[in-house]
C-alpha cells in the first residue's frame, strides 16, 4: 500500500509503503483528526515508524493495493 503524506509549509512530502490495509489507516486518521490526538503515527513495510503533528497536515494519499507489472504491457 502505498501512502503519500504532504506536510503543511513544506514543499517536500512523505512517501513509502505499508502493509497496513486502507481501513486500517485511515481509522488511524480519523481518530487522530477527531480526538484531539497530536500526531498520526503510521509504519512501513521495513518496520520504521513515522510521526506527523496532525497540525501539519497538509493531506494523506492512499494508494490502491493492485501489485506492479513488472515487464512490457502489450
Amino acid at each position: 500500500m502505498d501512502i503519500r503524506i504532504g506536510i503543511a509549509n513544506s514543499p517536500r512530502e512523505l512517501n513509502f509503503e505499508s502493509s497496513q490495509s486502507p481501513a486500517e489507516i485511515e481509522k488511524v486518521v480519523a481518530d487522530a483528526l477527531s480526538g484531539g490526538g497530536t500526531h498520526v503515527s503510521l509504519t512501513d513495510n521495513k518496520g520504521k515508524v513515522y510521526l506527523v503533528p496532525v497540525s501539519g497536515l497538509a493531506y494523506i494519499e492512499i494508494g490502491s493495493e493492485e501489485s506492479r507489472r513488472v515487464g512490457f504491457v502489450g
